[in-house]
């Protein structure tokens, strides 16, 4: 029976190195042993790898800096060798290369359904400890052109795309392609309760996309491990696993089978606040495994666009509140309006499906969920007894409410970020045909956004309920928009209402069906 065993050193002066042997292999520094590791980080006779009836076998021999396998700090006693596995010795790590002892314990083949993975390396290092790894790799080597080239460009992602999505998506690519995986997600702490939600997935190895993001373990199209992702983010360190043998905590981790994840990489998103979530990348058994070297890599990617994630969720967080200052502002100008009620929420709604109906560019779809809210804000300026009068306006009363365009321009005028939905407020009673006010503006020469704005507002009132007058059916509002496109509407956003009329009555629906239960929830008596 032939027996041997083959290592590898991967790190510093050691990196390329080989040792064989079929029976025997002492570690240390002494230069009567079999693995001479001359560095301070390793004892005299640090540690022994040798053959027993049950295969090769590892042994710490009481050093002072331990002997890790997989990144698990060796106790007392024998532990089991296999292709693949990682030693470390102090600071030198060494790869098992090959093991031939066919009648005891074959090395495993690559198999898609394996089942459970162990921890292979792990990385905990701080965020600036991180951040040195965008120039030197794990020897404190220069990096090669071609990683600093995708680590700049991670950076480059910081700086250059506005939405949070898009930022996600556009890191994941980047990782997947450089570090050669087969499919990767990105996972981000949810802030209430801190649990991990994928928000961006991608395939690299010609496997098509999943359109809806799995559930994990199984759960889904797309396969990630939560238990690897959870272990990462809860322990605060980077990990890198293969599919060699049993592990407690992932025996029964369907996904890594299911996915044929024979190497995973879950490295750590973090700033020095706060830990953000995790990268997951996984590479098939057909693939070479995941080495150190990438977790490290990996590592380094991650420390470097975290703070551009971070500063994403805080302008997301910042943009959420404006949004929602915005609707408490629309909100205290229905108050004053006990007819309008849910008036600026149906208007915003209509507008932004017809918006996307049209094809508009998405940072005039953001303009209309800010200005639509804000479009009637210069009732402020109307007085009660117009505002509030349950009978038709005289022509003066009306000649007063007509201000309120002009009132609402001004109040928006006084915050320049706001300027770029001046259009919405002042001219959303423009028409088509140029008898509309307050400029009597007419065709292209009214802001798209305005009649988009127009449209769903006439739509609205038309629809609603007034003291002197009951609503218009929905089929009969649509006949009017119908009839008027081309003198009061634009023709073209005219047409792309009627054509998204199953949306507006579905929209209708659930809207009457939200204020009957709110009418009925205010009726209870209370106990």
């Amino acid at each position: 029976m032939k027996r041997s065993i083959c290592l590898r050193g991967m790190n510093g002066v050691f990196k390329g190195r080989t040792w064989d042997a079929g029976d025997l292999l002492r570690v240390g520094r002494l230069e009567a042993l079999e693995i001479v590791l001359d560095d301070s980080s390793v004892s005299r006779y640090h540690a022994e790898v040798r053959v027993t009836d049950r295969g090769w076998r590892v042994r710490d021999l009481g050093s002072t800096n331990g002997t890790r396998l997989n990144g698990v700090r060796l106790g007392n006693g024998q532990w089991p060798l296999r292709v693949r596995d990682l030693l470390q010795f102090g600071e030198v790590a060494i790869v098992v290369e090959s093991i031939t002892d066919q009648e005891v314990e074959p090395a495993p083949s690559p198999s898609p359904m394996l089942d459970s993975m162990r921890v292979a390396g792990t990385a905990k290092s701080t965020w600036m400890e991180a951040m040195e790894g965008l120039a030197f790799d794990s020897n404190r080597s220069p990096r090669a052109g071609e990683q600093l080239l995708a680590l700049i460009r991670a950076g480059h992602h910081l700086v250059h795309i506005d939405k949070e999505e898009d930022l996600l998506q556009s890191i994941l690519n980047d990782s997947v392609a450089v570090l050669d995986a087969q499919r990767g997600a990105i996972v981000l702490a949810d802030p209430a309760d801190n649990k991990l939600k994928i928000k961006a997935i991608t395939t690299g190895r010609s496997e098509p996309r999943a359109m809806m993001a799995g559930r994990g373990e199984g759960g889904g199209r797309f396969q990630f491990s939560q238990s690897l992702a959870n272990r990462c983010f809860s322990r605060g360190e980077s990990i890198l696993c293969h599919c060699v043998e049993e592990d407690p905590e992932l025996a029964n981790a369907r996904s890594i089978a299911e996915g044929t994840m024979a190497s995973v990489l879950c490295v750590l998103l973090r700033t020095p606040r706060k830990l953000l979530g995790v990268i997951h990348l996984d590479r098939s058994p057909w693939q070479k495994p995941f080495t150190m070297e990438d977790l490290h890599l990996a590592d380094a990617m991650a420390a470097n666009v975290s703070a551009g994630i971070e500063c994403a969720q805080l302008l997301r967080k910042q943009r959420d509140l404006f949004l929602d200052t915005i609707t408490i502002l629309a909100q205290a100008v229905e108050l004053r309006d006990e007819y309008t009620g849910n008036h600026t929420f149906r208007v915003t709604t209509y507008s932004i499906l017809l918006a996307e109906h049209m094809k508009l560019p998405a940072d005039q779809i953001d303009l209309l969920r800010i200005g639509t809210p804000l479009h009637d804000i210069g009732k402020i300026g109307i007085d009660d007894a117009v505002l509030r009068k349950p009978d038709r306006l005289t022509a003066e009363e009306f000649e007063h409410m007509k201000l309120h365009t002009v009132k609402g321009a001004e109040i928006i005028s006084t915050v320049p970020d706001l300027r770029p939905i001046l259009p919405i407020v002042r001219n959303h009673h423009e028409r088509w045909d140029g008898k509309g006010y307050p400029d009597g503006l007419g065709g292209e020469a009214i802001s798209p956004l305005a009649r988009i704005v127009a449209l769903a507002d006439a739509f609205d009132a038309m629809t609603s309920d007034r003291p002197y007058r009951k609503g218009l059916p929905a089929l009969a509002a649509f006949a009017e928009i119908e009839k008027m496109a081309g003198t009061q509407f634009d023709p073209a956003f005219a047409a792309g209402f009627l054509e998204i009329k199953g949306s507006i009555l579905e929209e209708m629906q659930t809207q009457s069906q939200t204020q009957n239960t709110t009418r009925k929830t205010r009726a209870m008596p209370v106990a």
